[in-house]
């Protein structure tokens, strides 16, 4: 099991249990609940959902276990659809989105935690401040000094637009950089495999104009090398991309200029 950014000297103790009466087909759902304004120790609640009255997902029996057993229960969601990335917790000790994970996917009691090594604002909610600060630190979007043709987009081949598949599908969900071990230990400085690879797919954009100044803000004993290829984040991508490969390109391109 991952770990979990909790309040100081304090575990996580069993909290209430629901049951589903009378349900011939029943799954539980053990849900981790913290409320920082109690003042309370995090707790699990454990709660009986009868399948034959939910749907597929795990996010169903969330939103079922919120409308009509515990309107307290607190977790954010959108899209439903895979992405929005609002639903990212984790699932069975895997980090994943909860409108993709089918509740038969998992043998047992399904556990849910929030995103590991992350604050928490409330039971299954993280605290992403410095992930999107991260974000906007490498300035996502296109930099260009030479005028717009006028009247015209700015055009590329189809080889270069090719160039940005696997990287702009990316849904800053953050389940590739809470599960990076690098990440938990040097979330203040390094950047994460999610926003490493949004930096690499505007570096690799042949429309962007600011190659050199992107790579040299990325010149950081932290910011970018503190990737050790642990893979934690290709496998636990929910949209299937590879991080990994776009931090090693990334600092390929770091070699290359040098030489």
């Amino acid at each position: 099991m991952a770990e979990f950014t909790l309040p100081s000297n304090s575990k996580v103790t069993e909290g209430k249990s629901f049951k589903a009466e009378g349900a011939k087909n029943s799954r539980t759902f053990r849900v981790y609940r913290w409320d920082p304004d109690s003042g309370a120790n995090p707790r699990v609640d454990s709660y009986e959902i009868d399948l034959d009255e939910c749907g597929p997902m795990v996010l169903d029996a969330l939103i079922k276990i919120k409308n009509e057993v515990d309107p307290t229960l607190t977790f954010r969601r959108s899209c439903r659809e895979g992405i929005c990335g609002s639903c990212a917790m984790n699932i069975d000790g895997t980090n994943t989105l909860a409108c993709t994970k089918g509740i038969d996917e998992v043998k047992g009691d399904v556990k849910i935690y929030p995103l590991p090594h992350q604050p928490v604002v409330k039971d299954l909610v993280p605290d992403l401040t410095n992930f999107y600060a991260q974000y906007a630190s490498i300035q996502p979007w296109m930099q260009t000094e030479t005028p717009a043709p006028p009247d015209q987009e700015r055009l590329q081949s189809r080889e270069d637009r090719a160039k940005i598949d696997g990287l702009y599908e990316c849904i800053l969900c953050a389940c590739c950089s809470t599960s990076c071990p690098s990440y938990w230990w040097n979330s203040d400085r390094f950047l994460g495999p999610a926003i490493l690879l949004q930096a690499y797919r505007w570096l690799i954009d042949s429309r962007d104009e600011a190659t050199g100044e992107r790579l040299d803000a990325l010149e950081d004993p932290f910011r970018l090398y503190r990737c050790h290829t642990i893979m934690n984040c290709t496998k636990t991508c929910p949209k299937g991309l590879n991080p990994a490969k776009a931090i090693a390109e990334i600092k390929k391109m770091m070699v290359e200029r040098q030489g």
